[in-house]
């Protein structure tokens, strides 16, 4: 991760955001994407998007939408595996998924292929209550296998105010 990136990452106070590579590992975040998806207490191989889909048990509750964010989530993993067919780090992803994961298992076999690049997320956050989160992804041009997911929420929504209050928390918390 180039230190610009995570100067990007670190100046979108307002947004939370983080760094998905083509694995939908998470390697880098600010603290409002930390506050929102909790990333900075997990191991680095615990930081996957999958791996929290499918098998946190935390995830049916963080995600109102489950199914769906399921669906998607697999449907992008499967986009990207495409893209590199001999990654034997996605091979052992997807094969530890397919062991765990009778879900996981159900949707990889419907071989759906579709890019996860905008829409919309809802999670439930424990401290800040239901979050609507617009997002958009960037491709960063110099590392074309990572992306910059930021969750865009309209200025003055219900969503940006309880983000506003989880940031003002993250920050007295820090201090």
């Amino acid at each position: 991760m180039r230190p610009g990136v995570q100067l990007i990452l670190d100046g979108l106070d307002r947004n939370p955001a983080y760094v998905l590579d083509h694995r939908m590992d998470v390697l880098a975040w600010n603290a409002l994407g930390d506050a929102v998806v909790g990333l900075g207490d997990k191991a680095p191989g615990e930081r996957n998007m999958p791996r929290r889909v499918f098998l946190d048990p935390t995830a049916r509750d963080l995600y109102p939408d489950w199914p769906a964010i399921a669906a998607q989530t697999v449907a992008h993993l499967r986009l990207k595996a495409g893209h590199h067919p001999d990654d034997a780090a996605m091979g052992r992803l997807v094969g530890e998924l397919s062991r765990a994961s009778d879900d996981f298992r159900r949707l990889w076999a419907d071989h759906l292929v579709k890019p996860c690049d905008h829409g919309v997320k809802q999670i439930r956050h424990p401290v800040a209550g239901l979050l609507t989160l617009p997002y958009e992804t960037l491709t960063i041009p110099a590392a074309p296998d990572q992306t910059i997911v930021a969750y865009t929420p309209e200025p003055g929504s219900e969503t940006a105010e309880r983000l506003a209050l989880l940031g003002s928390w993250v920050t007295s918390r820090a201090g």
